[in-house]
């Protein structure tokens, strides 16, 4: 085995850093840091402790990396994967699409698709009711599974922000009358909502990939 070359470059030097409630092996030792460590790792965790501010799910996914953020970057595939958004319509409005939420009676949601290939990002930017502030954001990676877990497919990471307007809507002058609930109801159950979603993804994803199938089905090309 050849031996790896030795480096002939100065080492780093980083400035000591003086900000308050930092904590680097340069001002706390180990066996300091240790009782700070435990005192966050506990058996149970709050709920809100948890999910309060973000909601983040991951899943594996027996499917090639590249093929799952082509199926992703395509807003139209919200309609199988998704439990309740349907019947996908474009509007005037560049790569804007409007739909309906079936969690939601009578609500029309707007979607705009933000990828990015290299990266494997692809942002949902979506808004009960109306289109011109599109503030609820759900983020979306595909990562490579033989890099994280030394095996063929992806990993996809998904994670939502608690905006505001989830605890009181920004635009209720646009919201139905009739309608009785609001997308913010239903946030203590976005992590068990959303993981279900994520399985219907594998499922599709694999399902296709397994069958020698295009993951992106040929209606959306």
């Amino acid at each position: 085995m050849t031996e790896p070359a030795a480096s002939t470059a100065e080492p780093l030097e980083v400035p000591e850093l003086d900000v308050p409630g930092v904590y680097r092996v340069e001002n706390i030792s180990f066996k300091e840091a240790m009782p700070m460590v435990l005192d966050m790792t506990r058996a149970v965790y709050p709920h809100d402790e948890v999910y309060g501010q973000f909601c983040t799910v991951n899943e594996y996914i027996a499917a090639p990396p590249d093929e799952v953020f082509e199926y992703l970057a395509d807003t139209r595939s919200l309609c199988e994967w998704t439990y309740s958004m349907r019947g996908f319509e474009r509007t005037d409005q560049p790569d804007l699409w409007v739909s309906d939420d079936r969690i939601g009676e009578h609500t029309r949601i707007y979607t705009r698709t933000v990828a990015n290939a290299a990266a494997r990002t692809v942002d949902y930017h979506c808004a009960w009711d109306q289109p011109d502030h599109l503030w609820m954001i759900y983020l979306m990676r595909v990562f490579d599974a033989q890099t994280a877990l030394n095996k063929p497919g992806s990993v996809v990471l998904w994670t939502n922000c608690h905006h505001p307007f989830y605890d009181e809507n920004g635009y209720p002058e646009t919201a139905p009358p009739e309608r009785p609930v609001w997308v913010g109801d239903f946030w203590n159950l976005f992590y068990a909502g959303h993981l279900l979603e994520l399985r219907n993804l594998k499922a599709i994803c694999e399902h296709r990939h397994v069958k020698g199938e295009p993951i992106k089905p040929g209606w959306m090309s």
